[in-house]
Protein backbone atom coordinates (compact mmCIF):
# COMPACT_ATOMS: atom_id res chain seq x y z
CA UNK A 1 0.00 0.00 0.00
CA UNK A 2 3.06 2.26 0.06
CA UNK A 3 4.58 3.55 3.32
CA UNK A 4 3.98 6.64 5.52
CA UNK A 5 1.96 8.53 2.88
CA UNK A 6 -0.90 6.10 2.26
CA UNK A 7 -4.00 8.34 1.86
CA UNK A 8 -4.74 10.05 -1.43
CA UNK A 9 -6.74 12.81 0.26
CA UNK A 10 -4.24 13.46 3.10
CA UNK A 11 -4.67 17.22 3.83
CA UNK A 12 -1.27 18.94 3.50
CA UNK A 13 -0.10 22.48 4.30
CA UNK A 14 3.07 24.24 3.16
CA UNK A 15 4.96 26.30 5.77
CA UNK A 16 6.78 29.14 4.03
CA UNK A 17 4.38 29.03 1.07
CA UNK A 18 4.89 32.67 0.04
CA UNK A 19 8.64 32.22 -0.53
CA UNK A 20 9.94 31.32 -3.99
CA UNK A 21 10.60 27.63 -3.21
CA UNK A 22 7.46 27.20 -1.14
CA UNK A 23 5.10 28.69 -3.73
CA UNK A 24 6.71 26.85 -6.68
CA UNK A 25 6.65 23.44 -5.01
CA UNK A 26 3.17 23.90 -3.51
CA UNK A 27 1.86 24.24 -7.07
CA UNK A 28 3.93 21.25 -8.24
CA UNK A 29 2.63 19.09 -5.41
CA UNK A 30 -0.92 20.07 -6.25
CA UNK A 31 -0.30 19.20 -9.92
CA UNK A 32 0.93 15.76 -8.81
CA UNK A 33 -2.41 15.19 -7.07
CA UNK A 34 -1.46 16.07 -3.50
CA UNK A 35 -4.30 17.54 -1.45
CA UNK A 36 -2.60 20.88 -0.63
CA UNK A 37 -5.23 22.63 1.51
CA UNK A 38 -3.31 25.69 2.69
CA UNK A 39 -0.07 27.45 3.46
CA UNK A 40 1.40 29.32 6.39
CA UNK A 41 3.37 32.57 6.41
CA UNK A 42 3.02 34.82 9.48
CA UNK A 43 1.58 38.19 8.49
CA UNK A 44 0.27 36.93 5.14
CA UNK A 45 -2.96 35.36 6.42
CA UNK A 46 -5.97 36.00 4.20
CA UNK A 47 -3.97 36.02 0.96
CA UNK A 48 -3.68 33.22 -1.60
CA UNK A 49 -0.94 31.49 -3.59
CA UNK A 50 -2.31 30.10 -6.88
CA UNK A 51 -5.69 29.57 -5.23
CA UNK A 52 -4.20 28.03 -2.06
CA UNK A 53 -5.31 29.95 1.07
CA UNK A 54 -2.55 31.36 3.30
CA UNK A 55 -2.83 31.46 7.10
CA UNK A 56 -0.87 33.33 9.79
CA UNK A 57 -0.26 30.24 11.91
CA UNK A 58 -0.33 26.45 11.66
CA UNK A 59 -3.07 26.38 14.29
CA UNK A 60 -5.27 28.62 12.11
CA UNK A 61 -4.55 26.43 9.09
CA UNK A 62 -5.36 23.21 10.97
CA UNK A 63 -8.57 24.67 12.40
CA UNK A 64 -9.72 25.81 8.94
CA UNK A 65 -8.58 22.87 6.80
CA UNK A 66 -8.08 19.84 9.05
CA UNK A 67 -4.48 19.53 7.80
CA UNK A 68 -2.54 16.54 9.14
CA UNK A 69 0.78 16.92 7.27
CA UNK A 70 3.14 19.80 6.57
CA UNK A 71 6.03 20.48 4.20
CA UNK A 72 8.50 23.01 5.63
CA UNK A 73 10.32 25.49 3.36
CA UNK A 74 11.06 27.98 6.16
CA UNK A 75 14.67 29.35 6.22
CA UNK A 76 17.03 27.53 8.62
CA UNK A 77 17.09 30.16 11.42
CA UNK A 78 13.29 29.92 11.77
CA UNK A 79 12.73 26.28 10.77
CA UNK A 80 13.01 24.69 14.25
CA UNK A 81 10.28 27.02 15.59
CA UNK A 82 8.14 26.26 12.52
CA UNK A 83 8.44 22.52 13.17
CA UNK A 84 7.57 22.91 16.87
CA UNK A 85 4.58 25.04 15.86
CA UNK A 86 3.39 22.29 13.52
CA UNK A 87 3.79 19.57 16.16
CA UNK A 88 1.97 21.69 18.76
CA UNK A 89 -0.89 22.24 16.31
CA UNK A 90 -1.36 18.47 16.02
CA UNK A 91 0.40 17.84 12.69
CA UNK A 92 1.60 14.23 12.65
CA UNK A 93 3.80 14.19 9.52
CA UNK A 94 6.35 16.95 8.92
CA UNK A 95 8.61 16.94 5.87
CA UNK A 96 11.53 19.35 6.30
CA UNK A 97 13.10 20.47 3.03
CA UNK A 98 15.21 23.19 4.70
CA UNK A 99 18.97 22.63 4.92
CA UNK A 100 21.53 23.94 7.43
CA UNK A 101 19.41 23.23 10.54
CA UNK A 102 21.96 22.97 13.40
CA UNK A 103 22.70 19.49 14.74
CA UNK A 104 21.57 20.26 18.31
CA UNK A 105 18.28 21.79 17.10
CA UNK A 106 17.49 18.72 15.00
CA UNK A 107 18.30 16.41 17.93
CA UNK A 108 15.75 18.28 20.07
CA UNK A 109 13.14 18.32 17.29
CA UNK A 110 13.45 14.58 16.75
CA UNK A 111 12.96 13.89 20.46
CA UNK A 112 10.01 16.29 20.70
CA UNK A 113 8.33 14.76 17.64
CA UNK A 114 8.69 11.27 19.12
CA UNK A 115 7.26 12.46 22.44
CA UNK A 116 4.24 13.98 20.65
CA UNK A 117 3.65 11.03 18.30
CA UNK A 118 4.70 12.91 15.15
CA UNK A 119 7.02 11.78 12.35
CA UNK A 120 9.66 13.99 10.74
CA UNK A 121 11.18 13.30 7.32
CA UNK A 122 14.38 15.23 6.59
CA UNK A 123 15.80 17.80 7.00
CA UNK A 124 17.88 18.59 3.93
CA UNK A 125 16.14 16.08 1.69
CA UNK A 126 13.70 15.94 -1.21
CA UNK A 127 10.77 14.59 0.81
CA UNK A 128 8.54 11.59 0.13
CA UNK A 129 6.40 10.47 -2.80
CA UNK A 130 3.92 7.59 -2.76
CA UNK A 131 3.19 7.02 -6.43
CA UNK A 132 -0.47 7.43 -7.36
CA UNK A 133 -1.21 8.80 -3.89
CA UNK A 134 0.64 12.03 -3.01
CA UNK A 135 3.96 13.86 -3.10
CA UNK A 136 5.26 15.87 -0.14
CA UNK A 137 8.46 17.61 -1.19
CA UNK A 138 10.43 18.63 -4.24
CA UNK A 139 10.94 15.52 -6.37
CA UNK A 140 10.13 16.10 -10.07
CA UNK A 141 6.60 15.00 -10.97
CA UNK A 142 7.63 13.33 -14.22
CA UNK A 143 10.02 10.61 -12.97
CA UNK A 144 7.57 8.22 -11.32
CA UNK A 145 5.75 5.12 -12.49
CA UNK A 146 3.42 3.04 -10.32
CA UNK A 147 5.08 -0.24 -9.44
CA UNK A 148 6.41 -2.46 -6.65
CA UNK A 149 9.88 -1.08 -5.81
CA UNK A 150 10.41 0.88 -2.60
CA UNK A 151 13.28 3.39 -2.70
CA UNK A 152 15.06 4.95 0.28
CA UNK A 153 17.85 7.42 -0.34
CA UNK A 154 20.29 9.66 1.52
CA UNK A 155 21.01 11.57 -1.67
CA UNK A 156 18.90 14.29 -3.28
CA UNK A 157 19.31 14.67 -7.03
CA UNK A 158 20.81 11.20 -7.45
CA UNK A 159 17.49 9.85 -6.20
CA UNK A 160 15.76 11.42 -9.20
CA UNK A 161 18.14 9.78 -11.67
CA UNK A 162 17.71 6.37 -10.05
CA UNK A 163 13.91 6.60 -9.84
CA UNK A 164 13.75 7.72 -13.46
CA UNK A 165 15.93 4.74 -14.47
CA UNK A 166 13.65 2.33 -12.57
CA UNK A 167 10.54 3.87 -14.19
CA UNK A 168 11.98 3.82 -17.72
CA UNK A 169 12.92 0.15 -17.34
CA UNK A 170 9.21 -0.71 -17.00
CA UNK A 171 9.44 -1.30 -13.27
CA UNK A 172 7.94 1.33 -10.99
CA UNK A 173 7.79 2.50 -7.41
CA UNK A 174 5.50 2.22 -4.38
CA UNK A 175 7.09 4.94 -2.22
CA UNK A 176 10.29 6.95 -2.68
CA UNK A 177 11.65 8.50 0.51
CA UNK A 178 14.59 10.89 0.68
CA UNK A 179 15.67 10.74 4.31
CA UNK A 180 18.02 13.74 4.04
CA UNK A 181 21.76 14.10 4.14
CA UNK A 182 22.34 15.39 7.68
CA UNK A 183 23.78 13.53 10.67
CA UNK A 184 20.44 13.63 12.50
CA UNK A 185 17.36 12.84 10.43
CA UNK A 186 13.78 12.37 11.53
CA UNK A 187 13.21 9.06 9.76
CA UNK A 188 16.23 6.80 9.33
CA UNK A 189 17.25 4.51 6.49
CA UNK A 190 16.80 1.57 8.87
CA UNK A 191 13.21 2.57 9.69
CA UNK A 192 12.34 2.98 6.00
CA UNK A 193 13.72 -0.46 5.11
CA UNK A 194 11.72 -2.04 7.95
CA UNK A 195 8.54 -0.34 6.69
CA UNK A 196 9.16 -1.51 3.11
CA UNK A 197 9.66 -5.06 4.42
CA UNK A 198 6.23 -4.88 6.10
CA UNK A 199 4.47 -3.27 3.11
CA UNK A 200 2.64 -5.91 1.06
CA UNK A 201 2.73 -3.85 -2.14
CA UNK A 202 6.52 -3.43 -2.07
CA UNK A 203 8.21 -6.47 -3.66
CA UNK A 204 11.80 -5.17 -3.78
CA UNK A 205 13.81 -2.42 -2.05
CA UNK A 206 16.46 -0.03 -3.40
CA UNK A 207 18.81 1.62 -0.90
CA UNK A 208 20.80 4.64 -2.11
CA UNK A 209 23.63 5.45 0.27
CA UNK A 210 26.62 7.77 0.37
CA UNK A 211 30.05 7.78 1.93
CA UNK A 212 30.18 9.02 5.51
CA UNK A 213 28.25 8.04 8.61
CA UNK A 214 27.20 4.50 9.48
CA UNK A 215 23.56 4.39 8.35
CA UNK A 216 24.30 1.93 5.53
CA UNK A 217 26.27 -0.46 7.75
CA UNK A 218 23.46 -0.41 10.32
CA UNK A 219 20.86 -0.91 7.59
CA UNK A 220 22.80 -3.90 6.26
CA UNK A 221 22.55 -5.49 9.73
CA UNK A 222 18.77 -5.05 9.72
CA UNK A 223 18.50 -6.49 6.20
CA UNK A 224 20.53 -9.51 7.28
CA UNK A 225 18.28 -10.17 10.28
CA UNK A 226 14.80 -8.98 9.26
CA UNK A 227 14.38 -8.58 5.49
CA UNK A 228 13.47 -11.37 3.08
CA UNK A 229 12.65 -9.18 0.06
CA UNK A 230 15.22 -8.58 -2.71
CA UNK A 231 17.41 -5.52 -1.99
CA UNK A 232 19.65 -3.60 -4.39
CA UNK A 233 22.04 -0.92 -3.08
CA UNK A 234 24.06 1.86 -4.65
CA UNK A 235 26.73 3.89 -2.84
CA UNK A 236 27.44 7.42 -4.07
CA UNK A 237 30.96 8.76 -3.66
CA UNK A 238 32.72 5.41 -4.01
CA UNK A 239 35.43 7.01 -6.14
CA UNK A 240 35.97 9.96 -3.81
CA UNK A 241 39.60 10.34 -2.68
CA UNK A 242 40.37 9.24 0.91
CA UNK A 243 39.36 11.86 3.48
CA UNK A 244 36.87 13.46 1.08
CA UNK A 245 33.55 14.65 2.51
CA UNK A 246 30.44 14.77 0.40
CA UNK A 247 28.35 17.96 0.46
CA UNK A 248 26.24 16.76 3.37
CA UNK A 249 26.79 17.14 7.08
CA UNK A 250 26.16 13.38 7.36
CA UNK A 251 29.06 12.53 5.09
CA UNK A 252 31.76 12.28 7.73
CA UNK A 253 34.09 9.28 7.61
CA UNK A 254 35.34 8.00 10.97
CA UNK A 255 37.91 5.20 11.16
CA UNK A 256 37.06 2.34 8.81
CA UNK A 257 33.33 2.99 9.05
CA UNK A 258 31.81 5.37 6.55
CA UNK A 259 34.00 4.52 3.57
CA UNK A 260 32.40 3.31 0.35
CA UNK A 261 34.21 -0.02 0.74
CA UNK A 262 32.91 -0.49 4.30
CA UNK A 263 29.34 0.06 3.12
CA UNK A 264 29.62 -2.13 0.02
CA UNK A 265 31.12 -4.94 2.08
CA UNK A 266 28.39 -4.67 4.74
CA UNK A 267 25.67 -4.88 2.09
CA UNK A 268 27.31 -7.78 0.28
CA UNK A 269 27.66 -9.69 3.55
CA UNK A 270 23.91 -9.14 4.09
CA UNK A 271 23.14 -10.69 0.68
CA UNK A 272 22.39 -7.35 -0.99
CA UNK A 273 23.28 -6.85 -4.65
CA UNK A 274 25.38 -3.66 -5.00
CA UNK A 275 25.16 -1.79 -8.31
CA UNK A 276 28.33 -0.18 -9.69
CA UNK A 277 26.33 2.56 -11.44
CA UNK A 278 22.68 3.72 -11.37
CA UNK A 279 21.85 2.10 -14.73
CA UNK A 280 22.61 -1.33 -13.25
CA UNK A 281 19.88 -1.01 -10.61
CA UNK A 282 16.87 -2.02 -12.78
CA UNK A 283 18.90 -4.85 -14.34
CA UNK A 284 19.65 -6.30 -10.90
CA UNK A 285 16.05 -5.74 -9.77
CA UNK A 286 14.70 -7.66 -12.75
CA UNK A 287 17.11 -10.53 -12.10
CA UNK A 288 16.03 -10.70 -8.46
CA UNK A 289 12.32 -10.36 -9.26
CA UNK A 290 12.53 -12.87 -12.11
CA UNK A 291 11.12 -10.45 -14.69
CA UNK A 292 12.63 -9.50 -18.03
Amino acid sequence: MAIIVTEKDLPVIVQGITGHQGSFHAVQMKAFGTNVVGGVTPGKGGTEVQGIPVFDSVKDAVNSTGARASVVFVPAPFAPDAVIEAIDAGIKLIVIITEHIPFHDMTKLKLYAKLMGARIIGPNGPGITSVGIAKLGIMPNSIFRKGSVGVVSRSGTLTYEIVNTISESGLGETTVIGIGGDQVVGTTMQEAVRMFQQDEETKAIVVVGEIGGTAEEETAEIIKREVNKPVVAFIAGRFAPPGKRMGHAGAIITGNKGTAQSKIQAFQEAGVKVANKPSEIPVLLKQLLGSS
